[in-house]
């Protein structure tokens, strides 16, 4: 039976066994973030299940062919506006669903899933994200039930996959109403309210007066307090406390919450949490919460229990809060995921990304490797708040698909904890403007991926998935790709005059077509890299290698390249700007190589 209250919680009896042990480092995952509505109902037909298998169900493989197969033009808009319609609410996607597909994620060289929030929400059909909680200590029916968590996560640690569960402390969902029946807006004072809906909020101890700070939603995103008081439209800020960090006096509400996140660690033997909105939280709620869920984590086994906050910004406000809080890891930065994207397709100069992850001291962080395992890195996400209303995936246009794995492969590559959006191995183009649209069910259903219905994603045999594969691999195998120093490296066309790649213009779309190469340096062994920013030409340059770690005449060996034709093959290195070698890219590619051994 659900516990109604955390005074019903029988801590002992849940963790008296052995839980799965944390990883060794942080920056050797790999995340792969998916929505449970939008991910898989278990039904697909011809998929591989979590032993290799090929598994029967009833929807069919997507093909090429179905694409747009729920709005074709002879069905004229109303066939068009129920697809559009099926987006905005439940589509069907369970935990039972997941669980069937951590095989596929396995392969793919997935070692950590990050599952959306899950416990139940508020009735109607805009909740299907799970960001709108009203019972903290019971899974969602539409998700499957506690059981399904449970077994979901023993199915993961199996097969050597970590579960990371999103979360949400910083509000509820719709659980009360205002007086009139208005949302009203943050001016900074509280408004009268109705009481709670009839569903309530759950555990009991946030029925009590004064759980929520009631003073309306937010206008202003950046403007202190309000951000940080006021609601998220619909959904209630929850009262957390107050005081500074060093003397927060957590409320009664964050106390509760943190003993009902400390029951589903123990219950479920989870791995992490993804925190939701931890830049609209008091850091001393967030301290608070991070301290607790650690030492708890801890006490049975868990000794690098994840936390992963959301912090929406810039890479400086980042690592204040982390440093503030003691959380784990900053998820969100747009300028990681701006600067990532825009690299890759050729309109930013590639040093803007890789400056994200130098000069340290210049936002009071004594290490140079100190962002390796603090910043998850990536750049399709669920809501994309940095486009504005110019949201779509990475590959809505043909430059996008064209070069959707090399940005897969700066990725996974660089520094960082690199996170992987369901669908982007599969090309996913979620065109709209709209969250919806972005956030396509993989499994098919009412509002399949390309604009179908009825037609399941899990394609193991899709070029993208395949490569990255091969990519995630070497990265499991490499260390240097995992915990290594990062460098961007100088280039040269005739091997005289070396510089950075730079955009050869005001920074507009297509300005950089050419070979960007960093090379990851751990215990004195150089792996270097590089993607093709050009789409259609294969590009060729000399790229600086370090001076003292490679002898003039010795060679390094092709290790991966969208080329399978070159892999084994060596390039000889010259005595050029100290070292260089001479590397060819493929159109769109990406070239790994390292010293033989």
């Amino acid at each position: 039976m659900e516990p109604r209250s955390v005074l019903d919680i029988d801590f002992r009896a849940l963790t008296d066994r052995v839980f799965h042990p944390s990883p060794a480092a942080r920056e050797d995952e790999v995340l792969y973030f998916l929505l449970v509505d939008r991910f898989s109902d278990g039904q697909e037909d011809g998929y591989l299940d979590n032993a290799g298998s090929r598994a029967t169900g009833g929807t069919p493989l997507l093909g090429a062919a179905d694409h747009g197969n729920a709005v074709p033009p002879v069905a004229g808009e109303e066939s068009a506006a129920a697809w559009r319609a099926a987006g905005g609410g439940w589509v069907g996607g369970t935990l039972a669903g997941l669980r069937t597909k951590l095989g596929y994620l396995r392969r793919l060289g997935v070692t950590a899933v990050w599952v959306s929030p899950i416990l139940r929400q508020v009735p109607g059909a805009g909740t299907y994200h799970g960001y709108g909680t009203y019972d903290f200590l019971a899974v969602d029916p539409h998700f499957g039930t506690g059981e399904d968590l449970r077994d979901l996560v023993a199915e993961a640690h199996r097969l050597g996959i970590r579960v990371v569960l999103d979360i949400v402390l910083n509000h509820a969902g719709d659980v009360f109403a205002y007086e009139p029946d208005v949302v009203p807006l943050w001016t900074g004072q509280p408004y009268p309210v109705r009481g709670l809906r009839p569903d309530g909020v759950w555990p009991l101890e946030l029925q009590r007066p004064g759980t929520f700070t009631g003073k309306g939603r937010i206008v202003d995103w950046d403007r202190f307090p309000e951000y940080v008081e006021g609601d998220f439209d619909e959904l209630k800020d929850i009262h957390l406390g107050s005081g500074d960090p060093d003397g927060y006096r957590p409320s009664p509400a964050l106390i509760a919450l943190t003993r009902a996140y400390q029951y589903w660690i123990a219950y479920a033997d989870l791995d992490g949490f993804r925190v939701d909105t931890v830049k609209h939280m008091d850091q001393g709620a967030a301290r608070y919460f991070a301290s607790a869920i650690h030492e708890f984590a801890q006490s049975i086994g868990k000794e690098r229990f994840a936390l992963i906050a959301e912090i929406t910004g810039d890479r400086a406000f980042a690592v204040r809060t982390l440093q503030s809080t003691g959380m784990d890891a900053a998820l969100g930065l747009a300028d990681v995921q701006d600067r990532l994207e825009w690299t890759v397709k050729g309109a930013r100069d590639p040093a803007e990304y890789f400056a994200l992850f130098r000069n340290s001291l210049q936002v009071g962080v004594d290490s140079h490797a100190w962002f390796r395992d603090r910043v998850v890195t990536g750049y399709d996400d669920h809501d994309q708040v940095r486009k504005g209303p110019s949201k779509a995936r990475f590959a809505a246009d043909d430059l996008g698909r064209r070069l959707a794995l090399a940005a897969l492969a700066l990725n996974a590559t660089t520094l960082g904890i690199p996170c992987v959006y369901y669908g982007s191995e599969q090309l996913f183009d979620g065109r709209g403007g709209n969250d919806r649209y972005i956030r396509e069910a993989m499994f098919g259903g009412s509002f399949g991926p390309f604009r179908s219905r009825g037609r399941h994603a899990f394609d193991e045999t899709h070029p993208v998935y395949v490569e990255l594969a091969k990519i995630l691999a070497l990265r499991r195998r490499v260390p240097a790709l995992r915990r290594g120093r990062q460098y961007l490296r100088e280039i040269s066309g005739d091997g005289v005059g070396f510089g950075l790649p730079r955009l050869l213009g005001a920074g507009f779309p297509g300005a950089l077509r050419s070979v960007v190469p960093w090379s990851r340096i751990f215990a004195d062994h150089e792996v270097v890299l590089a993607v093709n920013t050009d789409p259609f030409e294969a590009r060729t340059a000399w790229v600086t290698v370090d001076d003292g770690l490679h002898a003039e005449g010795s060679t390094l060996t092709c290790r991966y390249s969208t080329d399978a034709g070159v892999v084994g093959g060596t390039v000889p290195v010259e005595a050029r700007n100290g070292k260089a070698v001479l590397l060819t890219v493929p159109a769109a590619g990406f070239v790994m190589y390292e010293a033989a051994g």
